[in-house]
């Protein structure tokens, strides 16, 4: 028996109220009957999927839009009347568009079978092609895949009547219903472990030493874009020539398809050697696969667009940049006053940048025997306690300004708590006293200096109860460059005549050399040429804070490059030459203009973690035609060319550059022991900018393979060196085969750490500097200068922040090219390093390896020294000192630190020895 047809009206008070027309609705099973005070309508209930309700507070409003007519509105349905109606409007509609998807089933899922069918088979012809599915392959057929039938299999009574048709239906359907992307994925993992399989035999062969599984599955996959981020010592050479020969054997790409770009002539020549020596044997032809180095292959792309190969400055390509550098310095300086006095200015006293605020006194360089005090070494000879008052001192010492360092207050103030009051500085001349105050722009000091405001407030009421001269600056001074035109006039109104002399002879810290100055200056433009940088742009980044607070430095520093920015490109177009810079951006002009059609369809670039933005770019350009695969290896662990150009960000970042991207890793080393690896791991990856992975070594453990030496004078050092290399010659028993031994120096000056006379047959000894180590290993490394001097490690000089004007994705990480280098020092090694330092000098390295991995500090008798490190300064060593209450521990860096523990015996506390203590801290005391 059929239902009848429901009907809808307004209420009479819905109509009274709402004073609409009189009007009734009608449902049966596919048409509806309305009818509009004296109007009939009628029609299909599809043409009611557009009706709308509206509640009120008692009657509901109903909008109809049907075919050819106006907007109706229908008002005066109680709500829940509306409701109803609203409600089987929505059921009859999705009724009828149900029976209408079953009636036209078949044709609506045509498309989906027919994308199925296309699908598998482009999968198939991919993978047979070029061994891989890859992003763009992906994201191809996930644009093909049919979109508008998700409405169509949303319904329940179409999924049964789904399930009832044959496989071939029901299976493309599941495909389409899946993420192709992940469908992809799980293709290549199947096609991933059918080779290595498959092809076992080559990969065993391919290379001296068999291939590991992650070595094998980087050689495997051809993604558009994959990223090999590889170990030290991992073997990422093998793993390139492999890939190349894999591709050649497997016929996805064609020997003159393939480029592989290196960074120098060594590193290109090595890998076509072994392309020949590896490949040649498998039958495969290596000699036409391109190995190049960037600048030869950016060369050969210019004169092939343009016809006229550029030449590129020959001082440029025999290494002498710094030396032509330096004569463009001479020459500016032998014709531009100015620039001579800022040049030399920079140079003597301004070669430094200020750490930040409220941490110029940590991480000391020098410690004064008659004061007993640790601090900063200045010109004149001087241990002061801040990179600040260094700063002062030094501007004062090249002035010719005479100037006595804390001397005793000429009126007595001692009392039976305060010591006599020392002022910094006192200038005899004048006599006038000179206070240095570790102020912010806001007249604040550090959050920690606590009294310190209380302290100045009562020094200098003791100058004006006294009537003492008192002179003085702040930090904030020292940023903006007022603390020395502040000085330079006060000093000459009260009669002392300025004699800036960069010559003057430095009874103690010797000023920073040009050639060392001129390296960076160097580095600076190498980066500002490869951004594309002018010294607008860099100006304004320096206000808007780009390279930290001392703008006054870094002004004067861009005030010297521009000039010799403009000296260097008048060489360059005098002799009608380019230097590297140019060339790679010209060539990726040229391809970016079309003027040169690449026929590389794989790239491979070694050591990516040197990339600079000028290469990265000319790689970029080279991969702008569909279907063209990157294949980039480095150890971002190991990027320490900073100098030359390299811009980790292009690696860190890499997909911001290359997009989305495949990321592999290498993580097993065949170098160093796993417990080596633990230390040198963690210690890089204290800067979180560092890709993350766990190295795992494949060679046998080895128990201590860090060790610390700390000597109590520098001229000690050698005696140091050749106590460690006697140690290990006597503890090697394999006769005919000699440990071969690194003394690695972070600059070439610690050469004379070697020490003297013959050296036992057991043993081969050679100087590197950490630099020059990349790529080498040796049985034993020891590195011999680990201290916190200017030219210790980490240097004071090489991580110079003004270069953040000029690298806008670069790494302020504290020290961290110099944290990586140090990573390459130590990962040298085959088995041990040992560092050796200087007692008050500890590089901050050394205290951070004692602190997180408890290392012992030895002397060089071998017997072990203070190595706790202080808990409260985390910069001093626990020493065990007398009082008048017996003896205790304190921090030998009293008095700038006071921490001191009380000594418990091993009974007392349950441990053991000199880490048997209680905290007995007192904080430093204004003064």
């Amino acid at each position: 028996m059929t239902a009848q047809p429901k009907e809808w009206a307004p209420s009479a008070p819905g109509k009274l109220f709402t004073r609409t027309v009189d009007w009734s609705f009608r449902l049966s099973t596919d048409s509806y009957h309305l009818r509009v005070g004296g109007t009939a309508l009628q029609g299909s209930v599809a043409d009611l999927e557009r009706l709308r309700l509206s509640s009120g507070m008692f009657w509901a409003t109903l909008a109809l839009s049907l075919p050819g007519r106006a907007p109706i509105s229908l008002d005066g349905i109680p709500n829940a009347a509306g409701r109803e109606l609203a409600a089987a409007v929505t059921q009859a509609v999705r009724r009828v568009r149900v029976a209408e998807l079953l009636r036209n089933f078949d044709q609506a899922l045509r498309p989906v079978l027919q994308w199925a069918s296309s699908a598998r088979g482009a999968c198939k012809a991919q993978l047979t092609a070029r061994g891989w599915l890859t992003r763009e392959f992906k994201e191809a057929q996930s644009n093909l895949k049919p979109s508008e039938l998700t409405h169509l299999l949303a319904e329940p009574e179409v999924v049964r009547h789904l399930e009832a048709q044959g496989p071939e239906l029901r299976d493309a359907v599941a495909l389409w219903r899946r993420s192709f992307s992940d469908v992809a994925d799980g293709i290549n993992e199947r096609h991933l472990t059918r080779e290595l399989q498959e092809c076992k035999a080559f990969f065993e062969q391919v290379e001296k030493s068999p291939l590991t599984d992650e070595q094998a599955k980087a050689v495997v996959c051809f993604d558009n874009r994959v990223l090999l981020v590889a170990s030290a010592g991992s073997g990422k050479t093998s793993t390139m020539v492999a890939k190349a020969g894999y591709a050649l054997k497997k016929g996805y790409f064609k020997a003159e398809e393939i480029l592989l770009l290196a960074f120098n002539k060594d590193a290109a020549a090595e890998l076509r050697e072994r392309l020949m020596l590896r490949l040649v044997p498998q039958w495969l032809p290596a000699d036409k696969v391109g190995a190049k180095t960037f600048h030869a292959f950016g060369l050969d792309v210019i004169g092939a667009a343009t016809g006229k190969r550029p030449t590129v400055a020959p001082w440029l390509e025999s290494g002498r940049d710094l030396e032509v550098l330096l004569e463009l310095v001479d020459s500016l300086k032998d014709t531009d006053p100015t620039f001579r006095t800022n040049w030399d200015l920079f140079r003597v006293v301004f070669g430094q940048d200020l750490p930040k605020f409220g941490k110029e006194h940590e991480s000391p360089d020098s410690w004064d025997r008659d004061r007993k005090v640790d601090g900063f070494w200045t010109l004149n000879g001087e241990v002061v306690k801040s990179r600040g008052e260094q700063f002062i001192a030094n501007w004062l010492f090249y002035n010719g300004v005479q100037y006595q360092y804390e001397a005793p207050y000429q009126v007595d103030t001692a009392d039976a708590q305060y010591r006599q009051y020392q002022p910094d500085f006192y200038l005899p001349e004048i006599d006038a006293y000179l206070e240095h105050w570790a102020l912010d722009q806001n007249g604040e000091p550090p959050p920690d200096f606590k009294g310190y405001k209380e302290g100045m407030a009562w020094k200098r009421k003791v100058h004006a109860d006294n009537g003492t001269t008192l002179l003085e600056t702040t930090m904030a001074d020292l940023w903006s460059g007022k603390a020395f035109r502040y000085l330079a006039e006060e000093l000459t109104r009260r009669g002392i005549v300025l004699d800036p002399n960069p010559d003057r002879p430095a009874r103690g810290r010797r000023p920073i050399e040009s050639p060392r100055l001129a390296r960076t200056f160097r580095a600076f433009l190498t980066h500002a040429k490869s951004n594309r940088l002018s010294v607008a742009t860099l100006r304004q980044r320096l206000e808007a804070g780009a390279a930290g607070h001392f703008r006054f430095r870094h002004q004067m520093f861009l005030g010297l490059f521009e000039k010799v920015w403009a000296a260097w490109e008048e060489r360059l177009k005098r002799e009608g030459a380019i230097d590297f810079e140019d060339m790679l951006g010209l060539a990726a002009d040229c391809i970016e203009a079309g003027q040169w059609k690449s026929p590389y369809e794989l790239v491979m670039v070694d050591e990516f973690q040197d990339v600079s933005q000028a290469r990265a770019r000319l790689v970029a350009s080279l991969l702008n035609a569909p279907g063209r695969c990157l294949f980039a290896v480095g150890d971002d662990w190991q990027s320490i060319n900073r100098f030359a150009g390299s811009d980790l960000s292009v690696m860190t970042d890499f997909e911001a550059k290359f997009g989305k991207a495949v990321t592999l890793k290498l993580e097993t080393t065949f170098r160093c022991p796993q417990s080596l690896c633990d230390i040198s791991s963690s210690f890089v990856q204290k800067n979180p900018t560092q890709l993350r992975k766990r190295v795992r070594s494949a060679k046998p453990d080895f128990e201590l393979p860090v060790r610390v030496i700390r000597v109590n004078e520098e001229r000690k050092i050698q005696a140091a060196v050749a106590s460690t290399i006697r140690e290990l010659a006597g503890a090697h028993l394999t006769p005919g085969k000699p440990l071969r031994i690194y003394v690695l120096g972070r600059y070439r000056d610690d050469r004379q750490c070697l020490p003297v006379g013959p050296t036992d047959e057991r043993v081969l000894v050679e100087f590197v500097t950490a630099h020059s180590s990349k790529g080498l290993e040796a049985d034993h490394v020891i590195v011999p200068r680990m201290t916190s001097e200017t030219l210790g490690f980490p240097s004071r000089i090489e991580d110079d922040p003004v270069l953040q004007l000029a690298i806008p994705g670069g790494d302020s990480f504290e020290d961290a090219e110099e944290r990586r280098l140090f990573y390459v020092a130590m990962t040298r090694a085959r088995t041990t390093v040992t560092l050796i330092t200087v007692a008050r000098k500890e590089s901050p390295f050394i205290i951070e390896l004692v602190r997180d991995y408890e290392l012992e500090v030895r002397d060089l008798d071998g017997e072990v020294g203070a190595s706790r490190v202080c808990p409260e300064c985390e910069q001093g060593f626990m020493v065990q000192r007398s009082g008048p209450y017996g003896p205790f521990l304190g921090c030998n860096r009293f008095p700038k630190c006071r921490h001191k523990e009380k000594i418990r015996s091993p009974a007392q506390s349950g441990t053991h020895g000199s880490r048997a203590v209680s905290r007995a801290s007192s904080a430093p005391r204004a003064s």
